[in-house]
């Protein structure tokens, strides 16, 4: 059992990525080594790493998530958004809501009959944790399809729009949370009122600082990279930047996710071209193995067993609102057909956010609220292990991975 914390985070980076080489020979994308092997790693399995251990890593959880939303935010040139902002616009709403709506349905209608939560007696009950649940199927975790978009290298129309709303798909859920606690709260504690201000105002107050955080911390990278003159000093100064900003949207309790593609976006656009991001390649692979080994590692055993059904449950209504909802955007924006045919199976993954959500649920909601995380925990290995494969299959059917055949434009 593995209880320091040095020999923890040398034993996932290197067994982590061996298992990644491991899935690239066997044509699996490398995250999905990662999360196997953390998995294997958990104390559910063999327990070489023990919970508490676990537990003290979480802060390389934020700073991970902190390296690829800036990334991400540097992949947003607004040349490449214009181009592709039709189909942004209309995806976007409809893949997210489509998601919050079946995943809401599918769970107020068949989880009374498939599950027995206590205290939970009348399908109406059902109905909040539904909505909850609902609200955090929005969210696509940006790690996991970053990571594969850089393993293959993948450029181009439908790689610009999927990461565009993989970006905003963030936002979309921290404000379909809020409004859902809006609506479940009172409904639970039967109060009779539902609180426009703390379904709308709070939400967009939270967005707004984030923005305006990630803009100045965004302006201060461009100007204090000026000083530097070599790509190792530009990293340090990269890594500064985007770790104060985690520190300093953790202190005020709002997205370091939406804040640091603020960062990326506004050097991308504002900056030196390139080099901001082209001093982050040395390191990125570290980070996307220690990050997703260590999602592995909080795999439950116990629970796949209380709340598989649950999960199984999340995972077809996410799967069904992102893949139809993606179509429907698609095809009322005219969008090419490899965007309405494959980008419904790039937006599955989950991870950080949801994770994030499910937790705080966890504490409002006692009555349902475990129930809530284990499922969301659950449903979230379960896309972790099939989403990336299928990412993949979508970045390579849309014949933008370099050396992948085109695919053949449909007849006009």
């Amino acid at each position: 059992m593995t209880t320091d914390l040095a020999l923890a985070i040398g034993v996932m980076i290197t067994v982590g990525l061996l298992a990644g080489l491991l899935a690239g020979k066997l044509r699996f994308p490398r995250v999905t080594g990662y999360i196997i092997v953390g998995i294997l790693l958990s104390p559910s399995v063999l327990n070489l790493v023990p919970r508490a251990t676990i537990d003290d890593l979480g802060i390389i959880t934020f700073i991970a998530l902190g390296i690829v939303a800036y990334l991400i935010g540097g992949s947003l040139h607004l040349e490449s958004i214009r181009r592709v902002g039709r189909s942004i616009a209309w995806i976007t709403p409809f893949q997210s809501l489509g998601a919050w709506l079946i995943v809401t349905l599918v769970i107020a209608f068949l989880a009374p009959l498939t599950l027995n939560i206590p205290n939970m007696t009348s399908p109406q009950s059902y109905f909040p944790m539904a909505l909850v649940l609902g609200a955090m199927a929005c969210a696509t975790a940006p790690a996991a399809v970053m990571a594969i978009v850089r393993e293959y290298k993948a450029k181009g129309s439908f790689t610009s729009t999927l990461l565009a709303v993989v970006a905003l798909d963030d936002a979309i859920a921290v404000i379909a949370f809020a409004i859902a606690l809006g609506i479940a709260q009172p409904l639970v504690n039967g109060a009779g009122g539902v609180s426009l201000y703390q379904i709308l105002a709070v939400p967009a107050l939270d967005i707004g600082q984030s923005i305006g955080i990630g803009a100045a911390f965004g302006f201060a990278l461009i100007y204090l990279a000026k000083l530097v003159k070599t790509r190792a000093l530009l990293l340090v100064m990269v890594l500064g930047i985007v770790m104060l900003c985690v520190g300093v949207t953790s202190v005020l309790g709002i997205s370091l996710i939406m804040a640091n593609m603020v960062i990326g976006f506004v050097v991308a656009n504002r900056g030196k071209e390139g080099e901001p991001f082209v001093a982050v390649e040395g390191i990125e692979e570290i980070v996307f193995a220690v990050f997703f080994v260590l999602a592995g590692m909080h795999f439950d055993a116990s629970v796949m067993g209380t709340a598989g059904i649950l999960a199984l449950l999340i995972v077809a209504g996410r799967f069904t609102g992102k893949y139809f909802g993606t179509r429907l955007g698609a095809k009322i924006s005219h969008s090419p057909d490899t965007v309405k045919k494959y980008l419904g199976f790039a937006l599955l993954p989950k991870a950080g956010v949801t994770l994030g959500l499910a937790l705080l649920a966890k504490s409002i909601f006692p009555g349902f609220g475990t129930i809530l995380f284990n499922g969301v925990l659950a449903s979230v290995i379960i896309n972790e292990l099939v989403a990336p494969p299928l990412v993949k299959y979508a970045i390579f059917k849309a014949g933008e991975v370099e050396g992948a055949t085109k695919p053949i434009p449909a007849a006009q």
